[in-house]
């Protein structure tokens, strides 16, 4: 078995702190029993997405916490920050998954322009007619 590298440590370590937390924030709406099942949910995704190398996901998601939980502060009051951020989250990942397969489209259509101009050349004949 090969060592994992300190990259996937990161990511892994990452998603554990990230989607922990947000379980937690979760397991708090739903209620006082909820809190630890949640956040042992949060926790195993996130080690999973880490794993699997979803860090923009990730990104995603901790952006949607911080802003949904800023926009909830300011829109309802301190007491309601932790709904915020737990629906801020849930809009982070899901545009996170759309913005990433918008971009991994637009990656593979720039990479086939890329071999139609590598090929152009060779399909065209030097020979000219006088």
């Amino acid at each position: 078995m090969s060592r994992l590298s300190t990259k996937t440590l990161f990511d892994v370590a990452f998603g554990v702190v990230v989607m922990g937390t947000v379980g937690g924030l979760i397991g708090t709406i739903l209620g006082g029993s909820s809190v630890p099942i949640a956040t042992g949910l949060g926790l195993m995704l996130g080690a999973v997405v880490g794993f699997l190398g979803g860090r923009r996901f990730l990104v995603s998601i901790l952006v949607g916490t911080v802003l949904g939980g800023l926009l909830a502060w300011v829109a309802a009051g301190f007491e309601k920050i932790s709904f915020g951020a737990g629906a801020g989250a849930a809009m982070g990942g899901f545009l996170g998954v759309q913005i990433s397969m918008l971009l991994d489209v637009r990656a593979a259509r720039r990479a086939a322009a890329e071999e139609g101009r590598a090929d152009a050349p060779a399909a065209h004949s030097t020979v000219s007619k006088s």
